[in-house]
C-alpha cells in the first residue's frame, strides 16, 4: 500500500542546518545582538519571515525587509550551489517514488533557496508538491498548516507521514494529527530523546524507511 510523505528540508532532505544557523546567528552577530544556546531550535521552524519578526523583537534594529534581504543574500549563494544531501536521501526518495508513494515537501526556507537546491541535486521532480511556508502565509509552529497541506495533498492529515529534525515542528505536527517520524540532524543531538518522546519513529539514516 502506497505512503504519503511530507518532508522538511533542512536538516532532514539536505546537511543544510550549518548554513542555515551560521546565516541567522551571522545577522546577530554583526549586530551585537545577545541570544541564547536554544536560538536555533526555536527558530528553525519560522522560516525567513518568521525569524525576521522574531529578530526584531529580540532588539534587531534593522527593518523587517532588511533582514530578509541580509537572510536570502547570505544563503542563496551556498544553497545553490554547495548544500548537499544527506546520506542515502537521494537512493531512497527514488525508490519511495518508484514503488508509487506520493513524496511532497513543506519547509520554512524560502523558494529562492528551496528550489535551486532541489534542482540541482536533482531530486525536485519527484515531489508532487514543494512548499515553503510562505505559500501558506504562516510557519511550521502553526498546527493550520499541516491541515492545509493535507487538504492540498488531498488526504486526511492523520494518513500523512511528516518526517522532521525539528523538535518543535515535529510536536506541532503532531497536535496536528499527523503521523510524525524524527530525522536525526548532529545540530539536534542534545534533543534526540525529546524528539523521540514525541514521535512515533525515528531515524538516524534514511535506509531505514525501506525497512517494515
Amino acid at each position: 500500500m502506497s505512503k504519503t510523505y511530507l518532508f522538511d528540508f533542512d536538516g532532514t532532505l539536505v546537511d543544510s542546518m550549518p548554513t542555515y544557523a551560521g546565516v541567522m546567528l551571522r545577522i546577530l552577530d554583526e549586530n551585537h545582538v545577545p541570544y541564547g544556546d536554544d536560538l536555533i531550535k526555536i527558530i528553525t521552524p519560522l522560516g525567513f519571515r518568521g525569524t525576521a519578526q522574531y529578530f526584531i523583537d529580540m532588539g534587531l534594529k534593522l527593518s523587517f525587509d532588511e533582514i530578509v534581504g541580509l537572510m536570502a543574500k547570505y544563503a542563496i549563494k551556498a544553497y545553490t550551489y554547495d548544500v548537499q544531501a544527506k546520506d542515502n536521501v537521494i537512493d531512497v526518495l527514488r525508490t519511495l517514488k518508484a514503488q508509487g508513494d506520493d513524496l511532497n515537501v513543506l519547509t520554512a526556507s524560502p523558494h529562492e533557496t528551496l528550489d535551486p537546491c532541489l534542482k540541482r541535486l536533482g531530486i525536485y521532480d519527484l515531489f508532487t508538491n514543494v512548499w515553503s511556508c510562505n505559500d501558506f502565509g504562516t510557519t511550521k509552529s502553526d498546527p493550520e498548516i499541516y491541515r492545509m497541506a493535507a487538504e492540498k495533498i488531498g488526504k486526511p492529515v492523520s494518513e500523512i507521514i511528516f518526517l522532521d529534525d525539528n523538535y518543535n515542528a515535529d510536536l506541532t505536527a503532531k497536535e496536528a494529527g499527523m503521523q510524525v517520524w524524527g530525522v536525526y540532524d548532529a545540530t539536534s543531538d542534545e534533543y534526540i530523546d525529546e524528539i523521540k518522546s514525541i514521535t512515533d519513529r525515528y531515524i538516524t539514516d534514511f535506509k531505514e524507511m525501506l525497512e517494515s
